[in-house]
């Protein structure tokens, strides 16, 4: 059954760019892993294999989504990527917790590389809008005052 704030993530999510999801995605993914190691940690191998087993899923549509030929990094990412895969369904299928740190340690340099780029469209996006904000607002004034 759906209640609000399942419906209201949902609603997020499909209302993003892409940048954005990709780092809701690696978000989520560093949340899951820690979740993981935690459970794993305590003894709760059950607890640990389904946090792991979503961030395997994370992993999963990032692999789909990542065209390797778009950029010269998209080869080593992938191969990050399957390096995770394969971790995660060590860590979850043995309970090894050592693993599944590793596998933490390797996204959350990602998942900040990803926020700073991110930010950084972000930042090129918004000074872009308010240059031609600005050149516009020129050129009608003078269009105003009958000036060309």
């Amino acid at each position: 059954m759906y209640d609000a704030r399942t419906t209201y993530l949902a609603d997020s999510v499909a209302t993003v760019g892409p940048a954005r999801l990709l780092t809701m995605l690696y978000d989520r993914l560093v949340l899951d892993l820690q979740r993981g190691i935690d459970a794993l940690a305590a003894g709760d191998r059950i607890g640990g294999a389904a946090h792991l087993g979503h961030a395997r899923d994370i992993v999963t549509e990032l692999i789909s989504s990542l065209d390797v030929v778009a950029w010269e990094g998209g080869p080593r990412l992938m191969s990050i990527y399957g390096y995770l895969l394969s971790g995660l369904i060590e860590s979850a299928a043995t309970g090894d917790v050592v693993k599944a740190r590793e596998c933490h340690d390797v996204v959350v340099p990602l998942a900040e590389a990803w926020r700073g780029a991110e930010a950084t469209l972000a930042a090129s996006a918004q000074a872009s809008r308010a240059a031609a904000t600005s050149q516009g607002a020129d050129e009608i004034g003078s269009t105003m005052l009958g000036v060309a």
